[in-house]
């Protein structure tokens, strides 16, 4: 069984028991919350298709807890002019543990 979830913007294809990172919620590690906009759900028999998503389909997780990605790096320059920059960016973003999948 999986499902195709959206959250915050950004969609993940989720089984259960499976660790994923999502954009950093505001929920309290070791607290459950509930992912209900499913956009795709397979059983293993049958495949349903939201429109946009599915009605009574929901996954429950878990938090395990915040962090930060590792540092990216970018910059711009102009040619001859002697004109550099550096910028540095962490992402911060929830782990969570995917509980179970209802649909």
């Amino acid at each position: 069984m999986y499902a195709i979830v959206e959250c915050q913007g950004f969609q993940y294809r989720v089984t259960p028991d499976m660790v994923l990172r999502i954009p950093l919620t505001a929920a309290e590690p070791g607290s459950s919350v509930t992912l209900d906009r499913v956009l795709f759900l397979h059983d293993g028999n049958e495949a349903r298709i939201g429109a946009p998503t599915l009605e009574n389909a929901k996954v429950e997780v878990s938090v395990l807890g915040h962090g930060r990605d590792k540092k990216i790096i970018v910059g711009k320059h102009k040619r001859r002019k002697d004109y550099r920059r550096r910028k540095g960016h962490r992402q911060d973003y929830t782990e969570v543990q995917v509980k179970s999948i209802v649909g």
